[in-house]
């Protein structure tokens, strides 16, 4: 009797274990992985840029505080879809605007030495889908530019595109669609004319009116060819020349020997710091003298010269008992 009793009990155990186990291992189906595939879906204007004097490269960096492709997702309040991109953002973003970039003319990485640096930080890239309006793209990106010292002429500057294609919340490939109409408008965002204006050398001072000179060449003020006319009676005078500037981007600088007259030459000027709009601050002081005879200056503002092309000066040296 005693035998049959324990007999009983086991089963009874072995029973119990076996149902809770069943209970224990039964899982819930694993959510379903999507793929978001990136593309440049739009194409910008073909060598609007082309035979700029600068080249140009890119650094891209991921700034996003939230790397997850989709945040918000009103469809559940409890789950989000888990979706895959290809190709990544770390790649995607600088291939596709290299490419977007050499279409429109852009010299893409032409010499280390001399090309400008655009730099892009990406702030946002997410696609949501919210009730009543459908899959929603944002791209927020910063735009910096350095020249090939790495001084900034191109200050911070936030740039975006956004857009909505309304669709189930359950179709990935609208997501795809607004993602990716969302980058293509943060691209055509970027101010590309400014962009090419640093790496762009005008045909007069007066187009590009704040650009600075740097003894770079890379301005139009750098290539006015200026001719320069000093005569005097009588002839044989030295002739120096010096800058009095009021505007604070240029130095005051002391006189430098020139030549004697009858001097003519054509040449360009190099003068740090000066642009189209503050050379009406600068004045170029031609001194003449010669022994026996007493000295004569004459004053030039840069502006006029700039506007003429031409310092032209005449000097009747008195004699110093006159």
């Amino acid at each position: 009797m005693k035998a049959k009793t324990f007999i009983a009990l086991m089963v009874v155990v072995v029973c119990a274990t076996s149902c809770s186990f069943n209970r224990n291992v039964t899982t819930s189906t694993p959510p379903q992985v999507q793929t978001i595939n990136l593309a440049l879906v739009e194409q910008p204007q073909a060598d609007k840029y082309a035979n700029l004097e600068y080249g140009i490269r890119l650094n891209i960096q991921d700034g996003r505080s939230d790397k997850r492709l989709i945040q918000i997702y009103d469809a559940s309040a409890t789950t989000i879809p888990t979706v895959n991109v290809n190709p990544g953002i770390g790649s995607f973003v600088p291939e596709s605007m290299r490419q977007y970039m050499r279409t429109m003319g852009f010299n893409m990485d032409a010499d280390v030495a001399t090309d400008y640096l655009m730099q892009i930080t990406i702030k946002e890239f997410r696609t949501d889908w919210l009730s009543g309006i459908g899959w929603t793209g944002t791209v927020i990106m910063d735009v910096k530019i350095f020249d090939h010292n790495r001084a900034i002429v191109y200050p911070t500057t936030e740039v975006s595109g956004r857009s909505s294609v309304y669709g189930s919340a359950t179709s990935i490939l609208y997501a795809q669609q607004a993602i990716n109409k969302a980058y293509a408008a943060a691209l055509a965002d970027i101010d590309w004319d400014r962009v090419a204006y640093f790496l762009h050398r005008a045909s007069s001072p007066q187009q590009e009116a704040n650009k600075q000179v740097k003894g770079e060449g890379n301005t139009a003020l750098e290539h006015s060819v200026i001719h320069w006319d000093i005569q005097s009676r009588p002839a044989g005078a030295d002739i120096e020349w010096r800058i009095v500037s009021s505007s604070p981007e240029i130095k005051s600088q002391n006189y430098r020997y020139l030549n004697t007259t009858p001097y003519e030459s054509s040449e360009v000027f190099d003068i740090k710091g000066l642009t189209y709009n503050n050379s009406g601050n600068v004045q170029i002081v031609i001194r003449c003298s010669k022994s026996g005879y007493a000295t004569s200056e004459k004053r030039f503002n840069v502006r006029a010269i700039l506007d003429e092309k031409e310092i032209s000066a005449f000097f009747r040296l008195n004699k110093e008992d006159e």
